[in-house]
């Protein structure tokens, strides 16, 4: 049994979308948005990790459709391996293809207008990648 949560990160050049797992590994959640270039990305980082219990970190990788790895999925592998010094904790990579076109129509579907989709749309795309993550990685329970 999972007792550690696993935070999804989804870097972009801007915000981090950033989603949170319940303690079992089950069920991905949105929890926030970091700006990068207002926030203390490693603060908020680092407070995360120690305050809700982080056993993995999943950073989504953006690859192309062939599967390919191009400049934004080296650009999301520096961003790991910077994260993973800061909080020298277990990172992982997943795909995060059509990771925000299915949280825009998920935000669309819930009638949000688009100022507001624009707040959440990236933590709710790291939601939908962590949860592809978990229901990858449920079969074994390991991470």
């Amino acid at each position: 049994m999972i007792q550690h949560r696993a935070l999804g990160l989804d870097p972009g050049t801007r915000r981090i979308g950033v989603a949170l797992s319940d303690g079992m590994g089950m069920i991905a959640q949105p929890h926030m948005v970091i700006d990068r270039r207002r926030d203390d990305v490693a603060a908020i980082l680092r407070t995360l990790y120690e305050e809700q219990g982080v056993g993995v970190v999943v950073i989504g990788l953006p690859v192309s459709l062939s599967g390919e790895e191009g400049a934004a999925a080296r650009q999301a592998r520096e961003f790991g391996a910077t994260v993973e010094s800061i909080l020298e904790v277990k990172v992982v990579y997943h795909d995060e293809r059509f990771t925000t076109v299915q949280a825009e129509n998920a935000l669309l579907e819930a009638g949000m207008r688009r100022a507001g989709r624009r707040k959440r749309r990236d933590k709710v795309a790291a939601a939908v990648m962590l949860q592809s993550f978990l229901d990858a990685r449920n079969a074994g329970n390991r991470w």
